[in-house]
């Protein structure tokens, strides 16, 4: 199976079109958003950057001064994703009040943001976790950021321009969960293998 290629902004018949297994390439402005950004929205804080239509990566990326690039002096030099959970109290709310489209992260998300991607037409991604030097290959430059001094770099809201980030639609806008299939058959396999022991 091919992946599927998506330009960031992206349109919400686009993203229900997604099923859960599908494989995409992520191009455009991916926004980084963590533990303190989600909390900071949460809050009822506004949003510094658009998020309507767009991606925000759980990741704290690795970025260093680039100075061999005044017009863009960072580089990212790893962008591996951030244990989705961890925002599982935020995300639907973030997703219905910001207009996401898409959540990419690693590990999946639980009920309410499920139910938020089945309602507001949005997809959950899985990166690669692991592989943050690979990802970062596909970031071609840094956009913006916002929050480094508030925040920490780890923590600030990073925009990145990337082309071709691989990732796997983990849940999709049905609300259908590859992470649900997997539990599903693990639990089925671990009574078929307790039965016949």
């Amino acid at each position: 199976m091919s992946a599927t290629p998506l330009s960031l902004p992206l349109a919400e018949d686009e993203v229900r079109a997604l099923r859960a297994g599908d494989e995409v390439l992520l191009s455009g402005l991916l926004y980084t958003g963590r533990d303190r950004f989600h909390k900071h929205l949460a809050d009822g804080n506004p949003c510094p950057v658009s998020l309507r239509g767009g991606a925000l990566f759980h990741c704290g990326p690795v970025v260093v001064p680039d100075a061999t690039a005044p017009a863009a002096p960072w580089r990212v030099v790893a962008a591996g994703p951030t244990t989705s959970s961890r925002e599982e109290p935020y995300e639907a709310g973030v997703i219905e009040r910001e207009g996401l489209r898409a959540i990419v992260g690693k590990g999946g998300m639980g009920a309410k943001t499920v139910e938020a991607c089945r309602r507001f037409g949005c997809v959950y991604l899985q990166a690669v976790g692991g592989a943050a030097a690979l990802l970062a290959q596909r970031v071609r430059c840094v956009r913006s950021v916002n929050f480094l001094d508030e925040f920490g770099a780890t923590e600030a809201c990073w925009g990145l321009e990337v082309e071709g980030f691989p990732a796997i639609v983990g849940i999709d806008a049905r609300g259908d969960s590859l992470y649900d299939k997997v539990r599903a058959t693990s639990r089925s396999v671990l009574e078929s293998l307790l039965t016949n022991a």
